[in-house]
């Protein structure tokens, strides 16, 4: 690395620049940490003095390729001694690498900090519905999407808001292409797991991420999640065998069993005399389960916000449930390229 290189370097890759970069990128140029640069990485060239005039910000086309390739070749044409990745549709807090500075200055160990990703409270109606989902604690990883306290050591954490030192991301030979999505998942378990290394949660290293706008792009990327989540409960179970990813399942198989058993019963077939008690406990559970929901998001998001978070929910655990049961059985995933 050059004497005079930055302290960081910003990678986001897209596949075509538009309204989420004019968007973005006066927040990065904004940042209170003025050493960095912003490496672009769309499949096609662009031009960058269309869009700014600062020498900071450099584009490399990549062709249609998936992010985690982008991401790498950020990487290889960087010069920061961290690497902060980002995506194309969120934006930083002003003190978003100054937080990251700090920490890694105070802990030369420290491989990597990572952070939540708030919805702008500006976004659609329908897109703070698809983001309420994930902001109770019943209902995932509440800390990845509203800053949650305490800061705590992690071994698994998303890449729309993930900074790197840049030797400890060479030492894992950076993301697994292969893997898409699902990439940060594998370079995280390589980091911890294989080398040793420690990813803080830092609630106040905090980017701003806009929300799937509608419940089929909502579901297009849950059930991805999904998908991929089950498959490395095969392949990577040292963080992807646990109860809560599961859990979907667990409610998609009862509902399957539900179904059958409402089925024999019309068809006048032989059934368990509990069954029917057993099913109504369940579906008396989940009622009480999403009340609970609907009062956690209740204190992030106004009445309308979290009670058309709901149905989000509830399709959600059905859709990554199918998924996570589908890649239970893949014994290879193929990437896609899209997003």
């Amino acid at each position: 690395m050059l004497p005079d290189a930055p302290l960081f370097s910003i990678i986001i890759p897209f596949k075509a620049p538009g309204p989420y970069l004019a968007e973005s990128l006066p927040h990065l140029l904004a940042l209170r940490e003025a050493s960095f640069e912003v490496i672009l990485l769309p499949d096609e060239p662009m031009d960058v003095g269309a869009w700014t005039d600062d020498p900071r910000v450099t584009a490399v086309a990549t062709g249609a390729v998936s992010p985690a390739v982008k991401r790498d070749r950020g990487a290889e044409v960087s010069l920061g001694r961290w690497l902060a990745f980002i995506d194309d549709d969120a934006y930083p807090d002003p003190a978003w690498l100054t937080v990251a500075r700090l920490a890694f200055e105070a802990d030369p160990g420290l491989a990597a900090v990572g952070g939540p990703a708030v919805t702008p409270p500006d976004d659609p109606f329908w897109a703070r519905a698809s983001g309420a989902v994930f902001l109770s604690r019943l209902t995932g990883f509440p800390e990845r999407y509203r800053p949650t306290p305490p800061s705590r050591e992690v071994d698994d954490w998303p890449t729309v808001n993930l900074i790197v030192r840049r030797d400890a991301f060479f030492a894992v030979g950076g993301f697994d292409t292969a893997c898409w999505p699902g990439e940060d998942t594998k370079f995280c378990l390589d980091l911890v797991h294989k080398k040793g290394g420690t990813i803080r949660y830092l609630p106040q290293l905090f980017v701003w991420h806009h929300r799937r706008p509608g419940l089929k792009k909502h579901l297009r990327q849950v059930g991805n999640y999904g998908l991929h989540r089950g498959h490395f409960v095969r392949v990577h179970p040292e963080t992807s065998r646990r109860l809560r990813y599961f859990l979907p399942a667990a409610w998609v198989l009862f509902l399957a069993a539900a179904v059958l058993h409402g089925l024999f019963v019309l068809a006048g077939l032989p059934v368990w005399c509990g069954g029917g008690a057993l099913i109504g406990l369940g579906f008396a559970a989940y009622a009480v389960f999403l009340l609970l929901v609907l009062g956690d998001l209740l204190r992030f998001e106004p009445l309308s916000v979290a009670l058309a978070a709901i149905p989000f929910v509830a399709l959600t655990h059905v859709w990554y449930g199918l998924r996570f049961l589908l890649g239970l059985t893949k014994k290879k995933l193929i990437s896609s390229l899209g997003r």
